[in-house]
């Protein structure tokens, strides 16, 4: 159980992200760099939930009456933020994809890469041999990697099974592995990331067996809340994609979708789904990011892959920011193109190769990644009623997150009032 009550004091930034306007909705515009920051700030913690939020008089004054039961963590010299909501993750895998990497970097293409051995062919064959024991092992381990850098709310999708048991398999991986991690975990069925070898000449059948046979099943067992597709050359069409989510749509699932990141595909399509975000959009008509900026769907952009694979070109934030469109961040972690837990990673990255300001990362790393899960109304501030998921940083100014990037200065994570149990964490 959480400890029934935290009192952290004496916090030299208190990043809330409470909202001026009361807006409830994804932040845009000039709303995105407003992070409420409180000076000797300090948030009350009882059974899970914030309480209180002030300054530490103002707190301390509210729990007089208590004063002798609270546990009191000094945060002095230290930054407190929401905890991040990585909103896009691949963790069911069963090994790294090395020869991608050494003869990525060495100039070889995808299908060089596919003969050596590499490519997704590789995760493919891993989750498919691995058990579900070994594969949730692996999850858990990842879920506790991130939640090391401050991740306290995690997307996890399925989608290197690509098989109906394998599928299944990875969402009871994801699920034995969210029971045992005290975050929060949003299970994402990714049936269709790519068609699958024994599928490469009858694609429309792998189709079939995705709306047929996965989704209802996956539905009935409760495995997953979304259902998200790949839709991009040498994936999914864009009429496989429709007939993918209206099948997600018809049993129940909200969805989302990976789309424009190497092929520009129009959004119009897809808006019959209202989707909760589309992820990587590096590719994006004007026309698409003026529906978007009159939209709830979030963008969600993945600064790490363009990163891992060297990539000149990254996706187009600020013409996304400028235009009113809300704009989340996240991992992408997975094997072959994105292998990194560290949001403030991805701060970094989308701060000095996507010109976001430090303070438009962190809300679109927090409140509108809660947002591209639709949680928004748990995760993503700190504000009183919500879920107690704080990033404790040992820091003096919150610009230090993005600034101090390949070494990792979150000292603390509590994850619904609970602390991270870590071996090399500080005491406060």
């Amino acid at each position: 159980m959480p400890n029934s009550a935290i009192l952290f004091r004496n916090i030299r930034q208190l990043l809330t992200l409470r909202s001026p306007s009361g807006n409830a909705g994804p932040r845009r515009g000039k709303e995105l760099s407003d992070l409420s920051i409180i000076e000797d700030g300090a948030v009350l913690v009882r059974d899970g939930k914030i309480a209180v939020v002030g300054t530490t008089r103002e707190v301390l004054r509210a729990a007089k009456s208590e004063a002798k039961k609270l546990r009191e963590v000094s945060c002095r010299d230290k930054v407190v933020l929401p905890g991040f909501v990585d909103s896009h993750t691949h963790p069911v895998f069963a090994a790294p994809r090395l020869i991608d990497f050494e003869k990525r970097v060495a100039g070889a293409n995808y299908e060089q890469i596919a003969e050596a051995g590499g490519g997704i062919r590789a995760s493919i064959r891993g989750v498919r041999e691995a058990s579900r024991s070994a594969l949730t092992n692996k999850v858990l381990c990842a879920f506790e990697e991130m939640a090391a850098y401050g991740t306290t709310t995690v997307e996890a999708k399925s989608g290197y099974g690509l098989d109906f048991a394998s599928e299944i398999k990875s969402l009871e991986a994801i699920r034995g592995a969210s029971k045992k991690f005290d975050g929060t975990v949003v299970a994402t069925l990714l049936g269709a990331h790519t068609v699958p070898p024994e599928h490469c000449t009858t694609p429309e059948e792998y189709v079939r067996i995705v709306c047929e046979e996965m989704i209802p099943a996956i539905a009935r067992k409760k495995l997953a809340r979304y259902v998200d597709v790949f839709c991009e050359r040498g994936a999914f069409t864009p009429e496989q994609s429709e007939k993918i989510l209206r099948t997600a749509r018809e049993n129940g699932f909200e969805v989302r979708a990976h789309v424009n990141q190497l092929t520009e595909v129009g959004l119009d399509r897809f808006a019959q789904f209202a989707p909760a975000s589309y992820d990587h959009m590096d590719k994006v008509s004007a026309a698409d990011v003026q529906r978007l900026a009159k939209s709830d769907t979030v963008a969600t952009l993945l600064p790490a892959a363009n990163y891992f694979l060297g990539l000149k070109d990254f996706p187009p934030a600020r013409e996304l920011i400028d235009a009113g469109v809300a704009v989340a961040v996240a991992t992408d972690y997975n094997p072959g193109t994105a292998p990194t837990a560290s949001m403030p990673f991805v701060l970094s990255a989308a701060c000095t190769h996507m010109k976001l300001s430090p303070a438009e990362g962190i809300v679109a790393a927090t409140f509108n990644g809660a947002c591209a899960l639709r949680m928004q109304d748990r995760k993503g501030s700190i504000e009183p009623g919500k879920d107690a998921d704080l990033a404790i940083f040992d820091a003096d100014d919150y610009r230090e997150i993005p600034y101090w990037f390949g070494v990792n200065r979150c000292s603390s994570t509590l994850l619904n009032g609970k602390f991270l149990p870590r071996a090399d964490r500080k005491e406060l």
